[in-house]
């Protein structure tokens, strides 16, 4: 997983793999799911993300061991 700030659009964009979207929906007002072309969930762009995320702190809490 990897996170990605554009402070010039102020959106957050959440990677959950790097395969490309092949397909997006929204969600919610502002927060559009991208899927790959198997359908499964590839990403999360979350527009005004100032306003719904502290940016200033990132915190993971109960990650897996990593294997091996």
């Amino acid at each position: 997983m990897r996170l990605e700030y554009y402070e010039d659009t102020d959106s957050l964009y959440i990677h959950l793999s790097d395969k490309p979207s092949a397909d997006s929906q929204e969600a919610a007002e502002g927060v559009v799911l991208d899927f790959d072309a198997e359908g499964h969930l590839a990403g999360i762009d979350i527009d005004q993300a100032s306003h719904w995320v502290d940016l200033d702190e990132v915190a993971f809490n109960r990650l897996p061991k990593a294997a091996g």
